[in-house]
């Protein structure tokens, strides 16, 4: 499949979050990432339900919800009313992830389970038929504009071959760190979904940088 990009706005200007919607709107992008923080699961605190609300309200794009929080069962109704299109859960958040997983396909939406940097893929073999998409987090999730790990390239590789084995349909996104420098290797390693904030956002003109992540990737990808 061709690779998607979701820009994430967690590094948008929060004081003109719409015109920053607007700008996605107009870019090549495919999704908006929007990341949920609770100051607990992560040391950081993002947005609530209102400013989920107000960027639905002017998003053209799929809201990519990634809930960085603690027990997100609690919440999962209330981001589908939000807009939520897609709902990423925590492996090391949810204690029933496959009563949550389903919950989340119930409501309609794609249903994603991410992995902080320290665990391994192989905890997903046995849901990852459920599954519509994993999130492989290439920093430790909390905050932008941190170093790439690594070992990332190894993950994407491993979750590539479980998703060969079962789901051969199935989304990897990657999440922190990307940008023009390990764009092609992360597609090649498995990715088909570079989430980037930062590198979008930083950028002189955001809308060329979304393109050329759109535009990365050469030859085929095993």
């Amino acid at each position: 499949m061709n690779h998607l990009i979701a820009p994430s706005i967690l590094a948008a200007d929060f004081a003109n979050l719409q015109r920053d919607i607007e700008l996605i709107n107009k870019s090549d992008a495919d999704w908006i990432h929007v990341d949920i923080m609770d100051g607990m699961f992560v040391p950081n605190i993002s947005f609530g339900f209102p400013v989920v609300n107000a960027v639905n309200k002017y998003a053209t794009k799929p809201l990519d919800v990634h809930l960085m929080i603690v027990d997100p069962d609690r919440y999962l109704n209330n981001f589908k009313e939000a807009g939520a299109s897609g709902m990423t859960v925590h492996y090391e958040a949810c204690p029933n992830l496959h009563r949550t997983v389903q919950h989340i396909k119930e409501l309609g939406c794609r249903a994603c389970v991410a992995l902080n940097p320290h665990t391994p893929v192989a905890v997903l073999e046995d849901i990852i038929l459920d599954l519509d998409m994993v999130l492989i987090m290439s920093v430790n999730p909390g905050f932008g504009g941190q170093k790439f790990i690594e070992n990332t390239y190894k993950k994407l590789k491993d979750i590539k071959a479980l998703a060969r084995r079962y789901n051969p349909e199935l989304y990897i996104e990657v999440d922190g760190g990307v940008d023009m420098s390990n764009a092609d290797k992360l597609l090649d390693a498995g990715a088909n979904v570079l989430v980037a904030g930062n590198s979008v956002f930083s950028a002189p003109d955001p809308l060329v940088a979304i393109t050329n992540l759109k535009k990365s990737g050469s030859g085929s990808r095993s």
